[in-house]
């Protein structure tokens, strides 16, 4: 592993930071080096890994108290800085090790009591004046802390190096990590986080205080050190030792699975997938709480998803103690999509399901028996799933969790095939993974994340740059939705993603090209792993006397304004069969389809049709689970009404600007937004289909009746 350490980017860095004089020059080196071990994935992911310095901090009468500064739990540290870790008094900390240093003066059993019942309480009491220092109160002082407290080094160093753990994670892990790192390293059995791990680790140490670091059997590795570099030059070392032991092993021959002699797709498969992975909020309410799909392969996965004994050996379980909390012990396995068969396929994954969500109940029951608290089982969903022939997906209720269950699941399949080459891979038993999963100061880093309306679903909006398309992605993204965003051109699409933040999947659409609607529908999946709702807005009002209007132009219209919203519709549909799972059709319609004007017959013709496209939809797709509505709007400033055409209308009426966007029963403008909330009710709306929705301030003559 390459050493990043740069002296003179590290002074820098020091330079660099803005301090009020109160901020330890010792945190700032630590931040420093945590953003070093942030940027190797093979280190630390997702907020894994802690760092710590110890120094001494005046008090607000100006005692000087002795303080450990350790990363915040869930904190990444690619991105850390000084604010990020919690200041925690050492001598209650160092009190308590002396406490429980001895079975004979405390036995394990109160240890394990304390780290449940007491151990986050303790914390809390003895975190020092936060703010003077600065740390927000929402962070919570990592769960090893008492790990880094023990130890009388300055700076200490942990991370889940991924060549650690193929290592340790052996039936022989001991003499294997031993026999790569030397004389040099300690070594503690796997032990739970928190005071029982810390006790062992500091008779670890205490053993041989000559040591550089200490090996946390299937967990992490340990380094210290007086100064931040030594702490991270001794991480970096050790790793490399521990690569380079891995590289001497022979590759093992894995042998594969059959595959069918045509696969299915990967858009075809993860929305059947998708479907399966699903929470009914109330038996028989058709009503889900669903999950975004992210999706990875390679032929490194390639070769761990086709193994024959795939099965078998991803039941072994989780990499590190880590990654159990977000991505639960094992992944689900399902069957090679077979593309002559997606309803076998489509069956099979629900089966396998079930049989998932069987046995995380029973492994539930047991471990729950075995630990003997009332604790409430979480979701029985897969966050992982394996698919020979394809790669696996990482599932989440939102894109970037997702993302990261993927993230780990692609790491771990990598560090599974290294383990296999070395030995066998092992990982910690049922009842102790069950243990950290279920462990009060694991679940809190879980529970901090609080989750929109629209959590799991996938938004699709058609006109997405325009006014109403744009409001409306908004208004979904502002309740936890995942945004696919079409218009027609890139540069609209590239200010209206930037506008409405990361993570918008933006892609340019003719919607009057089949070709490029299936293609928009298929991004959606390969990004998001499906679709849940629609917003079909695009449009144009051209004109012209119904008597006189050329058939190109009446054609036109029709292929704009109503045969792309069939074509919306019917991929959306696609879609939403194979998810199995519902979902929900939105129409911008136009208030012209029941109240036309003057000379735009071509515009309200079509969108007379498309009211009747809406109706038809709900009628032959309700049993699918699938709701159709529309939204009939009127004077809004858009693509559609520009400020030119207002401009026109409100001096050939004698009114002014303001008077003619008013000119409805309540006297008030209509703006993108309430069309947007109107398209965000109806979404809501889980037992409404069919509805036309008016969205004018009030138009007698547009009512429907």
């Amino acid at each position: 592993m390459r050493n990043l350490w740069n002296e003179r980017d590290f002074e820098a860095a020091l330079a660099g930071q803005q301090t009020d004089g109160k901020t330890p020059r010792e945190l700032l080196e630590v931040v420093y080096a945590s953003r070093l071990l942030g940027r190797e994935n093979s280190l630390v992911m997702h907020g894994g890994g802690n760092t710590s310095v110890k120094c001494e901090l005046g008090d607000i009468i100006g005692n000087r108290v002795n303080v450990i500064f350790i990363k915040a739990s869930g904190v990444d540290l690619a991105g850390v800085d000084s604010h990020d870790f919690t200041p925690v008094r050492i001598d209650p900390m160092q009190r308590l090790q002396h406490l429980y240093a001895t079975e004979e003066r405390r036995s394990i059993e109160d240890v394990r009591r304390f780290s449940t019942r007491e151990f986050k309480n303790f914390l809390y009491l003895n975190l020092f004046d936060l703010t003077d220092h600065m740390v927000s109160q929402a962070l919570s002082p990592s769960i090893e802390t008492l790990l880094h407290a023990f130890f009388p080094h300055r700076f200490i160093l942990h991370t889940h190096s991924m060549a650690l753990l193929t290592l340790s994670n052996q039936p022989d892990g001991e003499e294997l990590c031993s026999s790569a790192l030397g004389g040099n390293f300690g070594s503690v059995p796997y032990a739970k986080p928190g005071l029982e791990l810390a006790n062992s680790a500091a008779a670890a140490y205490q053993h041989d205080p000559s040591i550089a670091g200490l090996v946390l059997h299937k967990h992490g590795l340990v380094t210290f050190g007086e100064s931040a570099r030594e702490a991270y030059d001794r991480m970096i070392d050790a790793v490399t030792a521990l690569e380079s032991r891995i590289a001497a092993a022979p590759e093992k021959t894995m042998e594969s699975v059959r595959l069918p002699s045509e696969l299915l797709s990967m858009e075809d498969a993860a929305p059947i997938i998708r479907g399966a992975c699903v929470l009914e909020r109330t038996p028989g309410s058709k009503d889900y709480d669903q999950f975004i799909l992210d999706f990875r392969t390679s032929p490194e996965i390639l070769t761990y998803v086709n193994c024959a004994n795939l099965v078998e050996l991803s039941r072994r379980g989780a990499m590190t103690p880590d990654f159990i909390v977000r991505s639960k012990h094992c992944p689900l396995v399902v069957p090679a999509p077979d593309a002559a068969d997606s309803a076998g396929f489509k069956a099979s994954v629900h089966k396998a399901v079930e049989a998932y969500a069987t046995e995380y109940a029973d492994y539930f029951a047991a471990g729950k028996a075995a630990v003997g608290t009332d604790v409430s089982m979480l979701d029985p969903v897969p966050r992982v799933v394996l698919v020979p022939g394809l790669g696996l997906f990482g599932l989440g209720r939102t894109a970037r969790s997702a993302a990261v269950n993927a993230d780990i699941a692609a790491a771990s399949a990598s560090a599974i095939l290294d383990a296999e080459s070395v030995g066998s891979f092992e990982s910690i038993t049922d009842g102790e993974a069950f243990a950290i999963e279920y462990w009060e100061m694991e679940q809190a880093k879980m529970q901090k994340v609080r989750h929109g309306e629209f959590a799991g679903k996938v938004v699709l909006v058609s006109g997405g740059a325009g006014g109403i398309g744009l409001a409306t992605a908004r208004a979904f993204r502002e309740r936890g939705a995942e945004i696919v965003l079409l218009d027609l051109h890139q540069d609209a699409l590239d200010g209206a993603a930037e506008e409405l933040g990361g993570g918008v999947l933006a892609m340019t659409c003719d919607v009057t090209r089949r070709s490029d609607v299936r293609a928009a529908f298929e991004g959606a999946c390969r990004r998001f792993g499906g679709v849940d709702i629609i917003v079909s807005n695009v449009g144009a009002a051209l004109q012209g006397r119904i008597g006189e209007v050329s058939d190109e132009v009446l054609r036109k219209s029709f292929e704009l304004n109503f045969f792309s919203h069939q074509s919306m519709a019917q991929e959306a549909v696609r879609v939403m069969k194979l998810q199995g799972s519902g979902g929900v059709l939105l129409f911008n319609v136009s208030k012209q389809a029941v109240n036309p004007g003057p000379d735009f017959g071509p515009y309200g013709l079509p969108k007379a049709a498309t009211m009747f496209l809406v109706r038809q939809y709900a009628l032959d797709h309700g049993r699918d689970g699938i709701r159709a509505n529309g939204i009939n709007a009127d004077r809004i400033r858009s693509g559609l009404l520009t400020a030119e055409m207002i401009d026109a209308r409100s001096k050939a009426r004698g009114l002014s600007e303001k008077e003619y966007m008013a000119g409805n029963l309540l006297q008030l403008e209509v703006t993108a937004e309430d069309v947007a909330e109107a398209f965000v009710h109806l979404a809501l709306e889980k037992r409404t289909t069919g509805a036309i929705t008016t969205v004018d301030g009030g138009n007698i003559a547009a009512a429907l009746r």
